[in-house]
């Protein structure tokens, strides 16, 4: 049986295929366009537009490297991205995360808060499964009422970078010059948006740290710890003045709320 007598594919049979793309077999991308049919010809134009986006994508992942080139060129090997998630909420710990990435960062890596919650959970997961080298750190809040908030963001930032293995030999940091870091490092302004390993760091933390607040929604399910994670909307705050804190509640936010609330110190990112 030549070619021409194999009986053609089923429109929905062209779709699956298109699911597994882009990029696209040249071969299939030429049978679209030779498919008079005008759902072939639908999914011709489809499959166009995704491999636009899709080189973009490309593109800018390649652009978000520019500063750990840098440091590779200097002669450091292993560039962590470093970031947190929690600075601001009343309530749960801070989350850091430290990340250096492989020859072949995942497409779409951005600041985590400009991701939706099913991205952030696709490219946690791919992070993970790709064997990205991943370190996290977790700074309770009993800890940030004891030492302040600052510190305990210095320090978590700290903790991810020391618990990467093996450890990183140059670090860039989100935001903040870590005081008594033991790596050289550098500073970038909105890094997440910036740097690839910060952006994978952020969304490291972030979800972290989200899923933890999922875990103690369920032993204090009266504050919706699920649904703002912690931080002052209405309902958590009326949740305070009904019930009162509870034991991962920051009391050095907490008492005073509203002055507390606004004394937490600036993120230099504006988040």
């Amino acid at each position: 049986m030549t070619a021409s007598d194999r009986p053609r594919p089923t429109i929905p049979e062209l779709n699956t295929e298109a699911s597994n793309g882009p990029p696209y077999d040249d071969a299939f991308l030429e049978r679209l366009r030779t498919d008079p049919r005008a759902g072939a010809q639908k999914l011709l134009h489809l499959c166009d537009r995704r491999t636009a986006s899709y080189i973009a994508s490309e593109a800018r992942t390649d652009r978000m490297q520019e500063f750990e080139r840098e440091a590779r060129i200097a002669g450091h090997t292993r560039v962590a991205g470093v970031d947190e998630a929690g600075r601001g909420p009343l309530a749960g710990p801070i989350v850091a995360a430290a990340v250096v990435l492989n020859d072949d960062p995942p497409r779409g890596l951005d600041d985590s808060k400009r991701l939706t919650e099913v991205q952030r959970d696709a490219l946690y997961a791919q992070l993970h499964h790709e064997k990205h080298s991943i370190g996290v750190a977790v700074i309770t809040a009993q800890e940030i009422d004891t030492n302040g908030i600052q510190p305990a963001n210095y320090k978590a930032m700290l903790d991810a970078a020391a618990a990467l293995t093996p450890p990183p030999e140059f670090l860039l940091v989100d935001g903040f010059q870590l005081p008594s870091c033991p790596w050289p490092q550098k500073r970038l302004i909105k890094g997440d948006r910036r740097s690839a390993s910060i952006a994978a760091a952020s969304i490291i933390a972030k979800v972290t740290r989200d899923r933890l607040m999922v875990k103690f929604d369920a032993q204090y399910p009266e504050y919706g710890f699920a649904r703002h994670k912690g931080y002052g909307t209405k309902q958590h705050l009326e949740a305070l003045a009904q019930h009162g804190p509870c034991p991962i509640h920051r009391r050095s936010f907490t008492l005073g709320t509203r002055h507390q609330q606004t004394s937490i110190p600036p993120d230099p990112d504006g988040t």
